[in-house]
C-alpha cells in the first residue's frame, strides 16, 4: 500500500482536474494521502478539511508554514485547537524554520514553531516539520519542547539531523528531490533510515520525482519515489511500503 505523506490538494493548479488527480492515484495503488492544512495563510489551515471528509481515504493537518509565522495572531493558535478536533485531522503543521527565504523574521519563525510543537502535544498529534537550512535552531527547538512523535517531511537535512530525529522518535519523509541526480548525499542518508521510520511523499504540486521533474507534481508520483528509495536499498516497494 503506497501513502502519500505530504501533499498539498487545496492548491489552485489542481482545481481544474482534483478528481482526476485523485483518481489516477487510486489507480496506482496510492491508499492513503496526508493533505496538509496551510493554505495561503493562517486564516486558511482548514483547506484540507472538505477535502479529506469528502475521500475516506485522505486526511489532513492543520498549522502554520513558517513562510506566514509573521501573519500569526493569537486566534490562530485557538483556530488550530478548534480545527483539530475533527476526525480528520491527525496532525498538527507544517511548520518548523525556514532560513532559505526567511518570508518571516526568523525570531518570529521560532516562536511560532515553539508555539505549534508545545499545541501538538497538548493536542496529542504528531507535528510535521519543515526545515531549510536551519538545521541547528530546527534541532534545539526540537529538544527543548520534546515532541511526542512528529516527522522531518521532504528531508534534505544533514546526517545529523537526521539521526537527531530518529533519536526523539521522529521518522524522515523523503519527497522527489531524492531522485535529483545531484542528490547523492541525501540518496546516502535514504539508504540507511530504519524502514519503519522511513516515509515517501510528493509535496504535491510541487518537486516532481525523475522522470516526472518540471512537471506538475500529483500523488501517482509517489510511487516513482518509492521505487528510487527500494532500489536504493535493494528491496521491493512492497518491502518499503511495510
Amino acid at each position: 500500500m503506497l501513502i502519500d505523506s505530504h501533499a498539498h490538494l487545496d492548491d489552485p493548479r489542481f482545481d481544474v482536474d482534483r478528481d482526476d488527480v485523485l483518481q489516477r492515484a487510486w489507480d496506482a495503488g496510492v491508499r492513503k494521502i496526508l493533505t496538509i492544512g496551510n493554505g495561503s495563510g493562517p486564516d486558511q489551515m482548514g483547506c484540507g478539511i472538505p477535502i479529506a471528509e469528502a475521500h475516506e481515504w485522505i486526511y489532513t493537518s492543520v498549522g502554520v508554514h513558517p513562510h506566514d509565522a509573521s501573519q500569526v495572531e493569537e486566534r490562530h493558535y485557538c483556530l488550530i485547537e478548534k480545527l483539530s478536533e475533527n476526525l480528520r485531522v491527525i496532525a498538527v503543521g507544517e511548520t518548523g524554520l525556514d532560513y532559505f527565504y526567511d518570508n518571516s523574521p526568523r525570531d518570529v519563525q521560532r516562536e511560532v514553531f515553539r508555539q505549534q510543537l508545545r499545541l501538538a502535544k497538548k493536542l496529542g498529534l504528531p507535528v510535521i516539520v519543515h526545515t531549510r537550512d536551519a538545521d541547528e535552531d530546527t534541532e534545539r527547538i526540537l529538544r527543548e519542547e520534546a515532541p511526542p512523535l512528529g516527522v522531518i517531511h521532504c528531508f534534505t537535512s544533514s546526517a545529523r539531523l537526521a539521526d537527531f530525529a530518529l533519536g526523539i522518535g521522529f521518522s524522515i519523509s523523503f519527497s522527489g528531490i531524492v531522485t535529483f541526480p545531484k542528490s547523492q548525499p541525501l540518496a546516502e542518508i535514504a539508504r540507511r533510515i530504519p524502514l519503519d521510520r522511513i516515509l515517501v511523499e510528493t509535496d504535491c504540486p510541487y518537486l516532481a520525482p525523475v522522470p516526472h521533474r518540471g512537471k506538475r507534481n500529483e500523488p501517482v508520483y509517489v510511487a516513482d519515489t518509492a521505487r528510487f528509495v527500494a532500489a536504493l536499498r535493494d528491496i521491493s516497494v512492497d518491502e518499503l511500503a511495510g
